[in-house]
C-alpha cells in the first residue's frame, strides 16, 4: 500500500516520462475550516487528468477551467482560494480559504530530478527540502532521514516545503489488534516499523506485510531496539500484546524518547497494575507515567480488533494533529 502523496508523485513521473508537462499543486496554508492540510499535493497534466485533491472538488474544477484558458504558465505562483483570495468566487464547502502553490514543471531533466528526489523522500530513503522564490523554479537539497526538517513556511516571495516528514508508527510486538492498526496506519499515511522477536508472529507479519515497502520488520525485542536506535518526535509507539515482557519493557525504554505518543493496550484494571509495576520495578516517575496512554485509544465502546484499532489510531491522529 502506498500513500496518497506517493501516488501523486508516481503519477507525475509517469506523465513526465510520456513527455507531458505537469502542474504540481501544494497546499501551503489554510484559514478557518478547510478540507485539506498544509503539504497536501495534487498533480494535473495538460489533458486535465489529475491525481490527489486539494478540496472537495471546487478548487480542482476551477483550476482546470483556468488552466484551459491559458493561466498558470509561470514557473511558480501562489493562489488563494476562498474568501479574500485571488479566486474569491470559489467558495469552499467548509467556508474557509486555502493558499496553494502551483508549480509548472515542463518535461525536462530538471523536473525529472526533482520528482525522483521527492519520490525517494516519500519512500523514506532520504528527506528533502524544497525552496523557491515565487515565479521561479524550485531549488532543493536532501538531508539524512534522522535530521530534523524545517517546518513548511511561506510568504509572498518565498516558499519552504519539507518532503519526507512522514509520521512513523512503531508497533512493539505483533497481535490481531496490531494487524488492524498497521492497516489503518498505512491508509493514514504512516510508515510502520514492527519490532517482533517471536518466530510465529514474525512469520505472520511477513505473510501480511512483507511486500509493503512502507512496513519495516525488525526481528528484535522492541525494548532492545529502542535502546540502540534514535527515535524522533514524529514517532508513535504502541504496545498491543497483553504480554508484560513486551509491553512493560518497551514502555520503560519508550519514555526516554521524544516520541509524540506512547500507548499500551489493556483494561483499566490491568493498566493500573501495570503502572504500579512500572513504578516499583521500572523506576518510572509520575511525569513518565503520564506520557503513557493506558488504556490506549479513544472511548468509543470498541469490542472487536478492528474497532479497538480504530479507537487507537484515532487517538494517535488526535495527538499528532494537535
Amino acid at each position: 500500500m502506498i500513500t496518497l502523496d506517493q501516488r501523486v508523485i508516481e503519477c507525475a513521473l509517469a506523465w513526465h516520462q510520456a513527455q507531458q508537462s505537469v502542474w504540481l499543486c501544494t497546499v501551503l496554508h489554510t484559514y478557518g475550516s478547510s478540507p485539506r492540510a498544509p503539504g497536501t499535493m495534487m498533480v494535473i497534466n495538460h489533458l486535465g487528468e489529475h491525481c490527489g485533491s486539494l478540496s472537495g472538488g471546487c478548487i480542482e474544477e476551477d483550476f482546470l477551467q483556468q488552466l484551459s484558458s491559458g493561466a498558470y504558465r509561470e514557473c511558480s505562483e501562489i493562489v488563494r482560494y476562498g474568501e479574500g483570495g485571488l479566486r474569491p468566487s470559489v467558495v469552499l464547502p467548509c467556508g474557509g480559504s486555502v493558499d496553494v502553490l502551483i508549480e509548472n514543471l515542463p518535461a525536462d531533466e530538471e523536473s525529472l530530478k526533482l520528482l525522483e528526489a521527492m519520490q525517494a523522500a516519500l519512500t523514506g530513503k532520504q528527506h528533502l527540502v524544497k525552496k523557491l522564490c515565487v515565479g521561479q523554479r524550485a531549488q532543493w537539497h536532501t538531508v539524512p532521514p534522522d535530521q530534523r526538517l524545517p517546518a513548511l513556511s511561506h510568504d509572498p516571495q518565498q516558499v519552504v516545503i519539507p518532503v519526507g516528514a512522514v509520521p512513523v508508527l512503531l508497533i512493539a510486538g505483533y497481535s490481531v489488534v496490531a494487524f488492524e492498526c498497521i492497516r489503518l496506519a498505512l491508509i493514514l499515511g504512516f510508515r510502520v516499523t514492527v519490532c517482533e522477536y517471536r518466530a510465529e508472529q514474525l512469520a505472520e507479519i511477513e505473510r501480511h506485510f512483507g511486500a509493503d515497502f512502507n512496513v519495516s520488520i525488525v526481528p528484535q525485542h522492541p525494548a532492545k531496539w529502542l535502546e540502540t536506535h534514535e527515535i524522533s518526535s514524529k514517532v508513535a509507539i504502541l504496545s498491543l500484546t497483553h504480554d508484560p515482557r513486551i509491553d512493560e519493557l518497551t514502555m520503560m525504554e519508550a519514555v526516554n524518547t521524544p516520541a509524540f505518543y506512547l500507548g499500551v493496550m489493556g483494561s483499566a484494571k490491568n493498566s493500573a497494575k501495570r503502572r504500579q509495576r512500572l513504578v516499583e520495578f521500572g523506576g518510572l516517575n509520575s511525569d513518565e507515567l503520564s506520557r503513557i496512554q493506558a488504556p490506549v485509544g479513544m472511548r468509543i465502546g470498541s469490542k472487536t480488533p478492528a474497532e479497538i484499532a480504530l479507537s487507537v489510531m484515532a487517538d494517535v491522529v488526535r495527538v499528532k494533529n494537535s
